[in-house]
């Protein structure tokens, strides 16, 4: 069962696109839980559905436009929330309103029957192409071009940005860059969780991490670990029971927290039962 379930080419670009983005979303997504920018992250996902209609109205592919929409969004966030005094929950609600409100008006402008948006809201693993796999290969290596060098001094900007900017680093320019792509890879992530569920993948195994570690590297490679067991796991419910891939995926993550969370359960009370006998 198992070969006959690897020897399609769809399963295996699957395979290839959830240790990718297991990867990416494991590095970027610490540092959004780490800064507390789950909340925004949701905005910029949303905000690329206007991105989405656009590409159908154009005629040019959904995800490119969606793309461009997350980085402007992102971008225009940090921007507009530093330089204009502007609250950043109220920019959030902003960018997230206008996003799917322009998307809704460019798909129902678009001629002809209006596009299936089942697989940009819910995701659709199991529908990635080669293309993608490439650009998500591309994205992963300029995640790990940004982070492996810069470790240090990211993890200054994420805990203390005071003693950062006190010791001479270029916050704004990384923090413009890391905005860029926790949006680049919100997008990227629309293929495998849809705009709906992707917020999910990016916080459930960081969240999970953190309960074994405080350790920013551990959390990273955590979650790297519990992202990929669960896109696995959810890619095989989903091929095995026929339903979709993106929501068999989120329910894998969360029966993965779950796991997790009893198993850091039972081993702190048998620490507190052997250090009571002792």
């Amino acid at each position: 069962m198992i070969t006959g379930f690897l020897s399609y080419g769809f399963i295996q670009n699957a395979l290839l696109a959830s240790l990718m983005g297991s990867i990416t979303a494991g590095v970027i997504g610490t540092y959004i839980v780490a800064r507390r920018m789950v909340f925004i992250t949701g905005g910029i996902t949303h905000a690329s559905f206007g991105g989405l209609g656009l590409g159908y109205f154009i005629g040019i592919n959904p995800l490119i436009g969606a793309a461009v929409f997350g980085l402007l969004s992102g971008l225009g966030v940090e921007y507009l929330s530093k330089y204009h005094k502007i609250r950043e929950d109220s920019v959030i609600a902003m960018i997230w309103s206008f996003g799917m409100a322009i998307g809704i008006i460019f798909i129902y402008l678009t001629p002809g029957y209006a596009p299936n948006l089942m697989s940009y809201l819910f995701g659709n693993i199991l529908s990635v192409s080669s293309g993608d796999l490439w650009t998500m290969a591309g994205l992963m290596l300029v995640v790990l071009v940004l982070f492996v060098p810069f470790f240090r001094l990211i993890q200054y900007i994420t805990f203390d940005e005071d003693f950062a900017r006190t010791s001479r680093i270029p916050v704004t320019l990384f923090k413009y860059l890391l905005i860029g792509l926790v949006s680049l890879t919100a997008v990227l992530y629309i293929r495998i969780a849809g705009i709906i569920l992707v917020l999910s993948l990016l916080t459930i195994p960081q969240n999970s991490a953190l309960l074994f570690s405080n350790n920013l590297r551990k959390i990273i490679f955590l979650s790297i670990i519990f992202g990929f067991t669960g896109s696995v796991s959810g890619l095989i419910f989903s091929y095995t029971l026929n339903i979709p891939s993106g929501a068999s995926i989120i329910f894998s993550l969360i029966i993965l927290y779950l796991l997790a969370s009893i198993i850091r359960t039972l081993s702190v009370s048998r620490r507190k039962n052997l250090a009571d006998r002792h």
